[in-house]
């Protein structure tokens, strides 16, 4: 098994629930209802390019931990480097939404690279303490305790709403709908702020949840 491939899929899983969580949220603000069949595909998009950037700090903390060398400054940097051409590829992409993007790489830059710092030292972790024929659960058992795990979860998950936000702020709707640009990224600031949590505790639920129902660790 890959084992960075599958912490990168379960990773995929998380935010892809993270988005449909908050959209179902967004979705319940009847003053948003015009705006967000505009927004709702670009967020969609959003979420594929940030998995596939992920992907790539899994497979550094991967290389890191075939090494026995844990991931430092110069691995973020690379790892950073290399979404780049992601972000080209979701820009280019785009150019066949009915709306512009206006955002500053050197604003969202700092939040991502905080993103990939957490992202490489905790796969690098897992990755260097996960035995063969060991379950993921158990590894995360040994090295977390359920706190610790739904910080660092919780953690990843607001840096992920940072550029979302960023993202939204970015966005130039239509003349008729651009009033509302405001109140879209207060409201969606609000409806992040308010899934991460509730998802970080259900993840974590289901990973220290034993067979009696009740939470290991």
């Amino acid at each position: 098994m890959d084992r960075a491939a599958h912490l990168a899929t379960l990773n995929g899983r998380l935010l892809q629930a993270f988005s449909r969580r908050s959209l179902e949220t967004l979705r319940a603000t009847s003053a948003l209802r015009l705006v967000l069949p505009h927004v709702e595909p670009l967020l969609a998009l959003n979420v594929s390019k940030e998995v596939r950037k992920d992907a790539l700090a899994f497979h550094a903390a991967a290389a890191a931990a075939a090494r026995a060398t844990a991931p430092g400054a110069q691995d973020a940097e690379r790892v950073l480097e290399a979404t780049k051409a992601i972000d080209r590829e979701f820009l280019r992409r785009l150019e066949d939404f009915p709306l512009r993007l206006e955002i500053s790489y050197a604003r969202v830059a700092p939040v991502r690279l905080r993103r990939i710092e957490r992202l490489l030292d905790a796969a690098y972790r897992l990755l260097l303490h996960w035995p063969a024929r060991t379950r993921l659960r158990a590894v995360i058992q040994a090295q977390y305790s359920a706190e610790a795990f739904e910080q660092l979860l919780l953690a990843l998950l607001r840096l992920y709403a940072e550029e979302a936000s960023a993202l939204a702020r970015a966005v130039r709707l239509p003349r008729l709908l651009a009033p509302l640009t405001e109140r879209l990224v207060r409201r969606l600031d609000a409806t992040l702020s308010e899934v991460a949590p509730r998802l970080a505790g259900d993840v974590v639920a289901g990973v220290y949840r034993r067979r009696d129902g009740r939470l290991a660790g």
